[in-house]
């Protein structure tokens, strides 16, 4: 991409984050914070915030009422479409001309690999109108998350002893959220290194989900079995756990997307970005083993 603005450099003011009560945010402002960036978090609620040191400031991605105050004085935006969100064009994409109008750049935006060329998921409307917005950034596209384990699938570990997931045989590069985090922050560093580019990201091994309970069984000891979900079960599945329909639809063709092997290739992007190995799966796993010990 060419003739874009020059983004702002360093930490001349705060760079907020969006989501940050979630995985991915969370992990972000974390890795910000670390590396000394100055952290807004973006909340729907800044009074239940508790962390010293990241300042919190009300933002609502659907509210746009909430996004000049949000914005003014910033210096980068860190936009990521939480699950519950299906329209982008009200929410993120105002959010982006609110970042445009208050002189923010860089926005660096969390997509999900092939978003570019699948028309299907959010993301991709996000990706447009930020390439036509003229402002500086920087897209993201990483696989599926190591998270999931602890997040999506984490109560039919937990309770169950299984994963179930519409991914049939395929196999997927998980990415641990933190060392996204960490590539945020070495973007930001040098925000104009990385302005106009599209970085594809995964973790440093494909596994299939066979793979993945054998991993939990020996982590938890105990045996974790997965099994393979049809896509009319998955759908079923979500719903009676009580995620909104739009939701659903967008989680379920991202695993369905897993059978085509639409997560399997491996890229070194990530490690070549921190300057060390990425995390895995397994450290991952380790580091998080309370997650699904049982009631």
């Amino acid at each position: 991409m060419t003739d874009l603005p020059p983004p702002s450099s360093g930490a001349l003011g705060p760079v907020v984050v969006t989501g940050a009560t979630g995985n991915l945010g969370g992990a972000v402002a974390t890795s910000l914070a670390a590396a000394g960036h100055v952290v807004r978090a973006g909340l729907t609620d800044p009074a239940r915030w508790h962390d010293d040191s990241i300042a919190p400031v009300h933002l609502d991605l659907t509210d746009a009422a909430t996004f000049p105050a949000a914005m003014t004085g910033a210096s980068a935006l860190f936009l990521m479409r939480p699950p519950a969100i299906a329209r982008v064009g009200p929410t993120l994409n105002r959010l982006v001309d609110a970042a445009v109008d208050a002189g923010v750049a860089p926005v660096v935006f969390a997509s999900v690999a092939g978003a570019d060329s699948n028309r299907v998921v959010p993301h991709h409307r996000v990706e447009t109108h930020l390439q036509a917005a003229g402002i500086a950034h920087t897209i993201l596209r990483p696989g599926f998350f190591a998270q999931n384990l602890g997040d999506a699938y984490r109560a039919d570990i937990r309770t169950d002893d299984r994963l179930y997931v519409p991914a049939g045989d395929g196999r997927v590069a998980f990415l641990d959220v933190r060392d996204l985090g960490d590539v945020t922050a070495t973007i930001l560093a040098d925000p104009g290194a990385h302005a106009g580019r599209s970085y594809h990201l995964t973790g440093p091994a494909a596994v299939t989900f066979v793979d993945v309970a054998d991993l939990l069984s020996r982590r938890l000891g105990r045996p974790i079995h997965y099994h393979p979900a049809s896509v009319v079960g998955y759908l079923g599945h979500l719903r009676r756990s009580g995620l909104p329909v739009a939701q659903v639809v967008v989680q379920t063709v991202l695993h369905v997307g897993l059978r085509r092997g639409d997560a399997a290739p491996v890229t070194s992007t990530l490690a070549d970005l921190l300057g060390r190995p990425a995390r895995t799966l397994d450290d991952y796993v380790t580091d998080h083993l309370d997650l699904w010990s049982t009631p």
